[in-house]
């Protein structure tokens, strides 16, 4: 049987499969990035693709201190789309 990676996510701290959650890259120039792929070289951090997951990040400012950079309205809106707007409302 085949070993499932499994990943923590930074807002809920709940172990999940690698490929149910979504990856955030700060790539070597500094610029936050969300890695659809999950192959993108640079220092990664993982969310749930929930709408209060992604709250609570922000809340909290989970994803920048896992990343050590500011997070921007760019990401923000890339990881409200991915979710798939779960509740309909903004962060």
């Amino acid at each position: 049987m085949k070993k499932i990676p499994m990943r923590m996510c930074v807002a809920c701290r709940e172990m999940r499969a690698k490929k149910d959650l979504m990856r955030v890259v700060k790539t070597a120039e500094g610029e936050l990035r969300l890695d659809t792929t999950g192959k993108l070289n640079g220092r990664g951090a993982y969310l749930c693709r929930s709408a209060e997951c992604l709250k609570k990040a922000v809340k909290t400012r989970a994803l920048e201190r896992a990343l050590e950079a500011p997070t921007n309205e760019t990401l923000l809106a890339a990881l409200e789309s991915e979710i798939g707007h779960g509740d309909g409302s903004a962060v």
